[in-house]
């Protein structure tokens, strides 16, 4: 039953993070062909952004070595497909493809900075400024990741005004729009409004913010209604809930986007997506990896008579 809600945005846009962030937690490679499956069926069930994968070193994410096999059997997907850079060099690779959206991974915290990139969060951004740069001029479209926005398995509670300073300068490298991170799923729905109220505050447009929430207390569709309500219409979730963060031992799986679909159906913001063939890909995915699927309304939907 729809029953929509006061001060929410018509529509929603979702970006699927399971084919990159789902799968590159998985203890084994998943094939290419399998890896290239899930994104065509992810994509005809109506996402219209689909990021494929992460041109890093298969040293650091070897469950990823694949980039260039992959992404050429995605030429006639019809979803935007971003990518994951970490440096020039990935970059290069991206581009010598033809990928036309691509994103940087940073940090808002010094610890993960240095346990993800092995420098310190202004080395880092140093890092991504001539990739950014490099890739504005060639016309690609520039997503900042940017994690531990709420807590870090190391130092804590972060400071608002920490990740604020972060964000602000992740966007004046250039980078089109911003995923704030909840690598650890620690932020609850106030925390998520405070900050959003002060990036507003500090000037950001709502418009180019993105949240990514994982599911660690619970609290993910909570803390994205409360990001919903501050007027943000991008927000980040993984077919099937797959997903965690490599870095963060504490970090379990992303937001299912099937969670995410039903309750945006129920408050009837269009969102494009068909969650019977979604729940659909889910089910086949996780046969594909051998476990069920954590989404509870994979769960829900699959086991109905």
């Amino acid at each position: 039953m729809t029953v929509p809600a006061p001060g929410l945005p018509a529509r929603v846009r979702i970006h699927e993070v399971g084919a990159r962030d789902g799968l590159q937690n998985e203890k084994t490679a998943v094939p290419t062909e399998v890896k290239a499956e899930f994104i065509h069926r992810l994509a005809a069930a109506g996402l219209t952004t689909v990021e494929a994968t992460s041109f890093v070193h298969p040293k650091w994410v070897p469950q990823l070595a694949d980039a260039e096999l992959l992404f050429p059997l995605l030429g006639d997907v019809e979803a935007a497909l971003p990518v994951l850079v970490p440096n020039e060099r990935g970059l290069d690779r991206a581009l010598a493809l033809g990928a036309t959206r691509i994103a940087v991974f940073g940090s808002a915290t010094e610890t993960f900075a240095a346990r993800n990139l092995n420098r310190t969060v202004a080395e880092s951004l140093a890092m991504f400024e001539p990739v950014v740069a490099r890739a504005k001029e060639g016309g690609a479209h520039v997503r900042g990741y940017l994690s531990m926005c709420f807590g870090d398995p190391w130092e804590g509670a972060v400071p608002v005004h920490q990740v604020v300073r972060v964000a602000k300068a992740l966007l004046d490298l250039g980078c089109d729009e911003l995923s704030l991170g909840d690598t650890i799923g620690v932020a609850t729905p106030g925390h998520v409004q405070a900050l959003l109220g002060e990036l507003a505050a500090e000037g950001v447009p709502v418009g180019r913010v993105g949240v990514h929430f994982h599911d660690t207390y619970g609290q993910a569709l909570s803390n994205t209604l409360a990001a919903l309500q501050h007027g943000v219409t991008t927000v980040d979730a993984s077919a099937g809930g797959l997903g965690g963060c490599p870095y963060a031992k504490s970090a379990t799986g992303n937001l299912a986007t099937e969670d995410l679909v039903w309750m945006l159906d129920g408050l009837g913001i269009e969102t494009g997506v068909d969650l019977a063939a979604l729940t659909a890909t889910s089910v086949w995915m996780a046969e594909q990896l051998g476990r069920p699927s954590p989404s509870r309304t994979v769960r829900a939907l699959s086991h109905k008579e």
